[in-house]
């Protein structure tokens, strides 16, 4: 990693012109397979960074263990390949010191939602102010083929030979039940969706959670074919848009959800029914979040975009406010005195 941390010391462009998206390409050779989906969300998300116009030596990307926690050493910026499922603790300390570093933390299903399961429930319900992105391609790839916390139940795999019998975790729902202030879904093979996601995430004062769907193509092929397939994809995927009714389906074909009792339907906009009869989304709409983050496919489609976005004083500036009172009312501290003070000493 040093050549990532020496480069990233000349970040910023010294006559003051906008970084590009090669700006933020490392010279780390890429060691994914050839195919595999983290190409494009490495791609989308140096761009962004780009467009966002933030220095080099302001962003650090933060990683756990996986073939996505290889994302460090590809950007050109800090970064910290850290260890399994710890990533948030990681993610939440350097945020916590340096308040002026805009972090990502870059987590896999197997990474985030199993060993790393706790960790990130914490993150999301402190509301530190991080990018996570979560990669999902429900399949261990990194250990070759074992299956993962969000893999369907039934899926055959090296460890698994006659079928999972595990309930897949459902990534967007567990993210709201832990307090998460920013939800999105994206995909990788959607560059222009996915960039907008990244956007968005960039944006919001908080921790963003973004799920992206995220194609295995030597362990886990086609995993979500069934859903962005371009043949199914109009019927099979909601872009959601705040403020707009809820619309999907093919050309000729208009379908759109709609509330019936305490759930949302499918329903086709045929027969009198119109845009005027579907749900609006509302981001700011905790128990509408819940409705999209629990339709159940095939029946209903899958909700892309930003599901849930609501403000919540965030746990680095709450962090350094107490801080800086502490400071104020005792004066700076020094670690050299606490250690040698004694065997005790008295917190006020």
């Amino acid at each position: 990693m040093s050549d990532l941390f020496e480069s990233a010391t000349e970040a910023t462009a010294e006559d003051g012109a906008q970084l590009t998206k090669k700006d933020f390409m490392s010279d780390q050779t890429i060691r994914w397979c050839p195919g595999c989906g983290d190409y494009s969300i490495l791609s989308q998300t140096q761009t962004v960074l780009a467009e966002l116009g933030l220095p080099r030596e302001k962003v650090a990307i933060i990683s756990g263990i996986g073939c996505s926690s290889r994302f460090p050493y590809y950007m050109n910026t800090y970064g910290f390949h850290t260890i399994h499922g710890r990533a948030p603790a990681f993610a939440t300390g350097l945020k916590c010191v340096n308040p002026d570093l805009s972090v990502w933390m870059i987590t896999g299903d197997g990474d985030g939602l199993s060993i790393g399961g706790n960790h990130l429930a914490h993150i999301l319900r402190r509301n530190v102010d991080v990018q996570v992105l979560l990669f999902n391609n429900r399949i261990y790839g990194l250990t070759k083929g074992q299956y993962s916390p969000t893999s369907e139940v039934g899926k055959r795999t090296k460890s698994t030979p006659l079928g999972s019998l595990d309930h897949p975790f459902n990534p967007l729902a567990f993210a709201l039940g832990a307090g998460a202030t920013f939800l999105a879904r994206s995909v990788d093979i959607m560059p222009r969706e996915l960039r907008q996601a990244l956007r968005d995430a960039a944006d919001h004062r908080g921790t963003s959670f973004v799920e992206i769907y995220q194609n295995c193509n030597i362990f886990n092929d086609l995993a979500f074919d069934d859903v962005v397939n371009r043949k199914v994809r109009d019927d099979r995927v909601l872009m959601l848009e705040h403020g707009k009714p809820m619309t999907f389906g093919k050309k000729g074909a208009p379908k759109g959800l709609r509330l019936n009792g305490l759930a949302l339907e499918v329903v086709a906009l045929e027969g009198g029914l119109t845009e005027a009869d579907c749900m609006v989304h509302d981001v700011t709409n905790a128990t509408l979040a819940s409705l999209l983050v629990n339709l159940n496919q095939p029946e209903a489609p899958v909700p892309m975009g930003v599901l849930y976005k609501v403000e919540r004083p965030t746990y680095d500036a709450l962090f350094n406010q107490q801080v800086d009172q502490a400071r104020a009312k005792f004066g700076e501290g020094s670690l050299e005195k606490l250690i040698y003070s004694g065997q005790t000493w008295t917190v006020e």
